[in-house]
């Protein structure tokens, strides 16, 4: 294994800032693997071709669905199933998380 093959999430999150940054880490197989790093909430919308997989590093994220809510602490994992509506927002000041998904994902926006 080559040093330059390693990738430092929490260095990455540490010099991100603003209401919500993504950035790409690595692409395996058909698969991206992002950093996320919220301090607002992102946006009602579901993914028709996708799963979406979260894992917190930092803070605590909130996911809502339609009517539930959960709540991922840091080391914890969760999969929202495609087509499900949902939204992701941190609990306090700011989460930071890994997600996993298809390289070709869509995001539809929902309104209600």
């Amino acid at each position: 294994m080559q040093a330059q093959n390693i990738i430092d999430t929490l260095k990455i999150a540490a010099s991100t800032s603003g209401k919500y940054a993504n950035v790409i880490l690595d692409r395996t197989n058909n698969h991206l693997v992002r950093l996320s790093v919220m301090t607002s909430p992102f946006y009602w919308h579901q993914h028709p071709n996708s799963d979406e997989t979260f894992m917190v590093l930092e803070g605590i994220l909130a996911i809502d669905f339609l009517h539930t809510t959960i709540e991922l602490s840091p080391g914890q994992i969760y999969t929202v199933p495609l087509g499900t509506v949902h939204r992701t927002r941190p609990i306090n000041e700011r989460s930071v998380n890994i997600t996993f998904e298809l390289a070709d994902m869509q995001t539809m926006r929902v309104d209600f």
